[in-house]
C-alpha cells in the first residue's frame, strides 16, 4: 500500500489506542497482529474497529473520520449466487412422439422398441438412430 506520507498510520493508531482502552479483547489483538503481518485489513475488519474504536472515548474525532474515508474508498465484494445447473441432455420429443406412433401401429417392431428403451432410460439418441426413427416414420406412419 503506497502512503502519502509513511510516517503516519491512522489504523495502526486507532489500533493502538483501542488496544489501551480493551487490553482483553481477543478481537482487537487478532486485528493488530494481522495488520502487522499482512499489512492492511478487509473492509469487513475495519467497519468492526470503526465500531469498536467509537465506542472508545478520548478517541481523536479526525482518526475516525480517516477510518470512515478508508472504508468507503475500499470496494464491497459480493458473492454471485451459484449458476443454476443446466440439464445434462434434454429430450427431443418430436423422436418421442414418433416413436410413440410407430409403436402404436406396429408394436412389435423391434429396432423401435429398442430406440425406446433408450429413449426411456434418458440415453442420448445419436443422430443415426434419430435419423432412423425419421426415416421409419416416413416409411410406416406417411
Amino acid at each position: 500500500m503506497i502512503r502519502k506520507n509513511p510516517g503516519v498510520d491512522i489504523i495502526n493508531d486507532i489500533l493502538q489506542l483501542t488496544m489501551l482502552a480493551y487490553p482483553a479483547s481477543d478481537f482487537i489483538k487478532s486485528l493488530l497482529f494481522q495488520y502487522q503481518e499482512r499489512g492492511g485489513l478487509s473492509k469487513k475488519q475495519l467497519q468492526d474497529l470503526h465500531v469498536k474504536a467509537s465506542k472508545v472515548s478520548g478517541m481523536p474525532a479526525g482518526k475516525l473520520a480517516t477510518l470512515e474515508a478508508v472504508i468507503l474508498k475500499k470496494p464491497t465484494r459480493y458473492k454471485s449466487p451459484l449458476p443454476v445447473a443446466a440439464p445434462v441432455f434434454t429430450k427431443n420429443e418430436k423422436s418421442g412422439e414418433y416413436i410413440n406412433e410407430i409403436l402404436a401401429k406396429y408394436p412389435g417392431h423391434k429396432m423401435v422398441l429398442f430406440l425406446k428403451t433408450k429413449f426411456d432410460n434418458n440415453e442420448m439418441l445419436s443422430v443415426t438412430e434419430t435419423s432412423e426413427i425419421e426415416r421409419f416414420y416416413k416409411l410406416l406412419i406417411k
